[in-house]
């Protein structure tokens, strides 16, 4: 089969092409029976019609237009493979032109992983890993506020939680606030003394800096390497992007007991205004999947299957509802993100 690759914006491309009229004739039998099966008449059974009964009833262009997606279905496959098209999403595929007895033209519009022109990303995630680093600190105040966070919390679980809406005036309680001793921080924990609870409180805010600080530290490599990167973005990823986004937030609006229309009347902002806000998240994160995903291909980074088949295993076991496919697919993502990241943490080693 013949076919003409137009490249189209925002990494599409439009496939031009025709199938004989041999080949029609070939799939005009199977296209008849397929038609065949939902179609009821008088004095037949169902699945039983005659073929020049059917031909008659259905029109010899609608048994070619079956033919024809019949064929185009199998030949898909085949154009994408030979012209090494790496597809994404459904095809939008109409048929131009067709007549009993002559060849039927069609146009097919697909969207293709887009042409991704990177930077010098190992030089520039070295100049980022070169930067001064934060310093870590943490003060006595800090620990004080931790503290004070704990008696709240307590304060609270003693008087019942708030109800949503309402404002609760902490003060009219500060007489409840429980004392802070060595008695109160052994109900906390394996905590021996006031002493102990603040050594280990201030461990753990280390803990939480130092990997707050490694965040922004990666964020900032990801955002320098997306600054000198060109990417045509298909739009089908944005909105696939875009979706994730909104499930992801009104799962956590059910949490709360919350519907997404309520939050909508709630903040005042229509369903269109959010997904404009949104987008250039959903753009950026979508660009980025695509990024590292492209460092993986040149840099040959590939999880294990041992990795993959350990990762997958825990994850099911928290979400036993789950396709393991769909899960296998997450964490070899997850598992080759994380993997390029550090990568391009330690280029400035290499």
């Amino acid at each position: 089969m013949k076919v003409t690759i137009n490249k189209l914006p925002h990494s599409q491309v439009e496939i031009d092409g025709e199938i004989s009229a041999e080949t029609l004739l070939e799939y005009r039998k199977e296209a008849i029976k397929d038609l065949g099966k939902n179609v009821k008449l008088d004095g037949f059974r169902e699945g039983h019609v005659p073929e020049t009964v059917l031909v008659s009833k259905l029109g010899e262009v609608t048994i070619l237009e079956e033919a024809a997606e019949m064929a185009l279905q199998k030949e898909y496959v085949n154009i994408i493979d030979e012209h090494k098209l790496e597809v994404i999403g459904k095809p939008e595929v109409i048929l131009t032109k067709i007549a009993p007895g002559n060849p039927a033209s069609f146009k097919i519009k697909a969207t293709v992983i887009p042409e991704i022109i990177m930077g010098d990303y190992k030089k520039i995630a070295g100049e980022e890993m070169k930067k001064k680093e934060e310093k870590i600190e943490v003060t006595e105040k800090d620990i004080d506020d931790v503290i004070e966070e704990v008696r709240k919390l307590h304060m609270k679980h003693g008087n019942g939680v708030e109800k949503p809406g309402e404002i609760e005036d902490h003060s009219k309680h500060e007489h409840t606030l429980p004392e802070f001793n060595d008695e109160f921080v052994k109900t906390l924990g394996a905590f021996e003394n006031i002493a102990d609870f603040r050594a280990k409180a201030k461990e753990n805010l280390i803990e939480e800096k130092k990997q707050k600080a490694k965040d922004r530290r990666r964020t900032s490599i990801l955002d320098a390497i997306l600054k000198d990167v060109k990417i045509d973005l298909p739009e089908i990823l944005i909105e696939s992007e875009l979706s994730r986004m909104r499930a992801r937030f009104e799962d956590e609006l059910a949490h709360a007991g919350l519907s997404f229309p309520d939050y909508l009347k709630h903040i005042k902002k229509s369903e269109e205004e959010i997904t404009k806000e949104w987008r250039p998240a959903a753009e950026n994160h979508a660009k980025t999947e695509l990024v590292l995903s492209e460092i993986a291909r040149k840099e040959k980074i590939i999880p294990s299957k041992e990795e993959i088949e350990t990762e997958s295993k825990s994850l099911m076991e928290h979400y036993q509802h789950a396709e393991p496919e769909r899960v296998r697919a997450y964490v070899t993502m997850l598992l080759m993100n994380e993997k390029v990241i550090a990568f391009l943490e330690g280029v400035s080693n290499n």
